[in-house]
């Protein structure tokens, strides 16, 4: 079994990876795979809403990991989004990588999900609260921890020091990987997925 980090920060070693470090050890310490994947410094396109993915499975444009992770998610068993905070809320590249992640791949359900937040001292929950929703609307089990998911500090060095973040987030590797051994279990003991109904659409506006 494995499971995708999405490294959303712009520092590729900064806080929020150090929390994704303590989640990853976790993870391989209970014999599930992690792989982290650092979305970067460049620009990362919003969805403009085209629809060609539908069409397609893949989005219209190639300049970021987006259709690359698009690939990954469908090789993979579960999946943990890390965010720094800005401005009580994750950055903004990583939402327009997630509303095109999430609109061009339709096929997430079930796959066991968890948000983690950095940040120098608020704005966490805010964060968790918005990351959260992607898993949601797709059918994704959320996993949780002992304690919201988060670590605080200005540099890795000083998330070193958040003892209990740290904790969290290897509770949150554990969790994670209990949750994808139950479903593992449920597989091989012929409990199948919930059936799924058509989508109705509902349109308040007429």
């Amino acid at each position: 079994m494995k499971v995708l980090l999405l490294n959303g920060s712009p520092h590729e070693k900064g806080c929020t990876n150090r929390a994704l470090l303590e989640v990853a050890k976790a993870l391989d310490g209970e014999g599930i795979e992690a792989e982290t994947v650092h979305i970067g410094n460049q620009a990362i396109h919003g969805c403009i809403a085209c629809g060609k993915c539908a069409q397609t499975g893949r989005c219209v444009f190639k300049g970021d990991p987006v259709n690359a992770v698009l690939d990954q998610m469908d090789q993979v068993d579960g999946l943990v989004v890390g965010s720094p905070v800005y401005y009580a809320s994750a950055n903004g590249s990583l939402f327009s990588f997630l509303d095109r992640l999430f609109y061009a791949g339709r096929d997430f359900a079930f796959k066991p999900a968890a948000a983690v937040a950095s940040a120098r001292r608020a704005g966490t929950t805010a964060t968790l609260d918005a990351l959260n929703k992607y898993f949601t609307i797709a059918q994704m089990p959320v996993v949780s921890s002992r304690y919201w998911n988060m670590v605080h500090g200005r540099t890795p060095e000083e998330v070193e020091q958040d003892l209990e973040g740290l904790q969290t987030m290897r509770t949150l590797g554990k969790n994670m990987a209990w949750l994808l051994k139950c479903l593992e279990a449920g597989k091989a003991a012929g409990i199948s997925l919930p059936a799924q109904e058509e989508k109705t659409w509902t349109n308040f506006i007429r």
